[in-house]
């Protein structure tokens, strides 16, 4: 089974847009969304849901009010202002305690220092995760509620999980669209992958956050090739992002150019390749003849643009 990673130094560069391309040239994969704080393959698959789960990524302090003594203690300790003591009691007009759920971290040091043994720390579901039915195959994605924590412990679970899906289905192909930058999601997403795919744009900072992708993908020893999506932008840091890219031991898979078919495939909630020939979905359809070489044979040389 080969595990493929899309993945981008920074937000709006087309990945998922690549990766909805990808799916449909695949034919036979398992999709996995791990951009779980702004999932959107969803919106180009149009999958019907087979299954859902919560997903519990931390916890949480919760104080029993029946054992708390007003002491104060955990207040006084919490450095992150989570124990919120302005609220009353109406029978006597004492002060209770309460915890803001969005500002704890669970660290755990009211419930350590608690005199009276009055906090526990309780698990908490920070978001969801799905198993869908694609017209491309099975996919696997998620929704990491606001201030849900643990993103890279989602991706695990996402990953767990397509891998388990493609053995009982006999896939040997699952494709991972990753999350933007170099966080904890991101590398969740590309340790133990056979090959990551890093999709840039031809400006500086594109350039510059490429830079740091690479960097990551090489510290797990992970081989990398880079996608330049509208490189008609701007062709000579296309040729600048290129240069760099072999320079830190990546291949070059292709170069896309811009093509107002994309936008209008989305519209559709179709892939560009379903949606077109030519322009940008031909350029896809090359890239992606150069990625599953790549994928299954290590002597092929990825094709310089």
């Amino acid at each position: 089974m080969k595990q493929l990673v899309v993945i981008s130094g920074k937000g709006g560069t087309g990945k998922t847009s690549l990766v909805a391309s990808f799916a449909a040239l695949a034919q036979k994969a398992v999709l996995v969304d791990c951009d779980v704080d702004a999932a959107d393959l969803h919106l180009v698959t149009q999958g019907s849901l087979i299954s859902r789960a919560d997903f519990c990524g931390g916890k949480r302090a919760s104080i029993d009010h029946e054992w708390c003594a007003d002491c104060g203690t955990c207040e006084e300790l919490c450095r992150f202002d989570a124990i919120l003591s302005d609220n009353h009691d109406p029978a006597n007009g004492s002060i209770f305690r309460t915890v803001d759920p969005i500002a704890c971290e669970g660290c755990g040091v009211c419930a350590w220092f608690c005199p009276e043994g009055a906090i526990d720390l309780v698990p908490q579901t920070d978001g969801e995760w799905f198993l869908s039915e694609t017209r491309f195959g099975p996919m696997v994605h998620a929704r990491l509620r606001a201030a849900g924590e643990n993103s890279g412990k989602l991706v695990s679970l996402l990953r767990s999980e397509a891998r388990k899906v493609a053995a009982n289905r006999d896939f040997d192909l699952v494709v991972i669209d990753g999350a933007p930058g170099i966080g904890c999601p991101v590398i969740a997403s590309i340790t133990g992958a056979d090959l990551v795919v890093v999709v840039t744009e031809p400006t500086l900072s594109g350039l510059h956050d490429l830079e740091r992708v690479i960097q990551l993908s090489n510290h797990f020893e992970t081989p990398a090739i880079v996608v330049v999506n509208r490189y008609d932008v701007n062709r000579e840091i296309t040729r600048r992002v290129e240069q760099h890219a072999r320079k830190l031991g990546a291949g070059i898979a292709g170069r896309v150019q811009l093509d107002t078919a994309v936008t209008e495939a989305q519209i559709e909630g179709l892939s560009v390749v379903e949606h077109s020939r030519n322009g940008a979905a031909a350029d896809i359809a090359a890239v992606w003849k150069n990625i599953h070489q790549q994928l299954t044979r290590s002597d092929v040389l990825i094709a310089e643009a």
